[in-house]
């Protein structure tokens, strides 16, 4: 043991820093039902591997008596650690001091650890647990949040951003979630919002609860800003680390490759009567999913927002890939206005970082009605659209039953760079589906037939057995080939491996103009 005074004072001002808020507030974050910050971050990274950096920062305010309240490391905890071996940045506010508030130095802290993260090209995680600006600080506080508003925007498509809201998240401290890639919510724990009940009571005479407003039922089902629900906040960080196995460090990187047990030619004949005879009967597209990719393991993004499509990641043959399916079991698969925002953000994110696309179609086209026209499912249709042209990463498509209308051109087809096009023999590739095209081609006839029900159904039996196939499709290459159900794994994982240096490019430009 060393009796060095200036080594034991070094040591003691550590665990002074590691104490935060001190004693009495660690326990009453506790009995809260909640960790630490420091807590956190060991679930989060390998044992053992955590640097942390700026421990001695202390705020710089004298006002309001804050001259007499100095926490080592203020009210945010950074460093890097490994996930799984890999470089990650990490920052963690600190609710038992200040309420985890945002002042100068907690917001100079951030940066400094966001900085370090793009210039050595390694993922950011945020775990959010704060009051909000430190109101005794004013404007500089202020300052604080657009500094890291600027650095969120420059990181994103270079690495990947994930938030995990832990606890309070409100005002302008939503906004820097809202710029990452992923937010990932507590159940019953943590809420965001850009103004809390209180305020909406004034202004609208709304009486509404933290959970009902900004929870995260609400952000995960009703308003999609919430990706990934956790039931406690270890599930959370366990969430986190799944999630960033699929991931690159940055976008000049491969994902990782992980190598499976999976037969890369395994044939799944469940497939060949998963699809049912009536066109009109659902199945579950997550079913088709499960048994195509290795070891039936899919990470599925908003489970529970706009459910008629689905989209998340998954390996074929230890390769990383972005799953997106319509879900003929919720509104026949359908794209309406949030089923494409939510598709086109996923499908970007993916190009991004290098993550090849895989497309399970099954769409009867866009979803009709005042509703959406007036809500804008012409724009949000065309974000969709956008994403899959813009995107130059290996793109795979499987066509297993509707490719209606304009939404066969959307869900990437062969003539929006598609590189490989399947469809299985159950596919019906169409400008619409055979009752309504019927109903228009032969208006005229079937008003003078003598039993109108009866011609009707002759002709859209006439036109199911001339159209309602791939063979139209393929014969004019637009597709690459029409293949057995059981057959997908095996062909998907070929065409990855056959597509793994596909090299594509967009025309040079600062940027598009998405249509927002």
């Amino acid at each position: 043991m060393t009796t060095d005074p200036k080594i034991q004072q070094l040591r003691q001002l550590r665990e002074q820093s590691k104490l935060g808020g001190g004693p009495e507030r660690i326990e009453a974050q506790h009995k809260r039902g909640k960790l630490t910050a420091r807590e956190r971050i060991d679930l989060l990274v390998d044992r053992g591997s955590f640097r942390e950096i700026d421990a001695f920062v202390t705020h710089r305010t004298h006002d309001f008596g804050l001259d007499r309240q100095k926490y080592l490391s203020d009210s945010v905890v950074t460093g890097w650690g490994t996930v799984e071996g890999r470089l990650v940045y990490v920052f963690s506010q600190d609710f038992t001091v200040f309420g985890g508030s945002l002042g100068e130095v907690h917001a100079e802290k951030i940066c400094k650890i966001m900085d370090m993260a793009m210039k050595n090209g390694a993922p950011i995680i945020g775990l959010n647990d704060s009051g909000g600006a430190r109101i005794q600080e004013g404007v500089v506080s202020l300052g604080g949040y657009a500094d890291i508003f600027l650095r969120n925007t420059l990181a994103s498509g270079v690495i990947p951003q994930i938030s995990a809201i832990m606890g309070p998240c409100a005002g302008g401290a939503v906004y820097s979630p809202a710029l990452t890639d992923f937010i990932l919510m507590v159940k019953d724990s943590s809420y965001m919002f850009v103004t809390g009940p209180d305020v909406v009571k004034s202004v609208t005479h709304e009486e509404v609860t933290f959970e009902q407003l900004g929870g995260a039922s609400v952000h995960s089902t009703i308003s999609g800003v919430c990706h990934l629900v956790a039931q406690s906040e270890a599930d959370c960080l366990y969430l986190i680390r799944k999630l960033l196995s699929y991931l690159p460090q940055n976008n000049m990187e491969d994902p990782p490759f992980v190598k499976t047990t999976d037969d890369p030619l395994r044939a799944e004949a469940a497939l060949d009567t998963l699809v049912p005879d009536n066109p009109n009967k659902p199945y579950d597209m997550k079913e088709v999913i499960r048994l195509i990719v290795d070891n039936g393991e899919f990470f599925e993004i908003h489970e529970n927002y706009a459910m008629n499509i689905v989209v998340g990641f998954a390996r074929l043959g230890g390769h990383s890939v972005g799953i997106i399916a319509n879900q003929p079991a919720v509104l026949a698969g359908v794209l309406d206005i949030d089923a494409s925002e939510k598709a086109a953000r996923f499908i970007r994110f993916c190009d991004c970082f290098n993550i090849p696309l895989v497309t399970f179609e099954d769409v009867p086209g866009f979803m009709p009605g005042t509703k959406q026209e007036h809500g804008g499912i012409i724009r949000a249709g065309a974000k969709l659209l956008y994403a899959y042209c813009e995107a130059t990463v290996p793109k795979l498509t499987v066509i297993t039953r509707k490719a209606y209308g304009g939404a066969y051109d959307v869900m990437s087809s062969k003539h929006i760079r598609g590189d490989l096009n399947f469809a299985w023999p159950t596919a019906e590739i169409a400008v619409m589906g055979p009752d309504g095209a019927v109903s228009i081609i032969f208006r005229k006839e079937l008003a003078e037939a003598a039993d109108p029900v009866a011609r009707k159904a002759e002709l859209v039996k006439e036109y199911r057995e001339k159209f309602a196939n791939p063979y139209v499709a393929a014969s004019r290459g637009y597709l690459d080939d029409v293949i057995e159900p059981h057959e997908t794994r095996a062909r998907l994982i070929n065409g990855l491996e056959m597509l793994q240096n596909k090299r594509d490019s967009n025309p040079p430009k600062k940027h598009g103009n998405i249509p927002l």
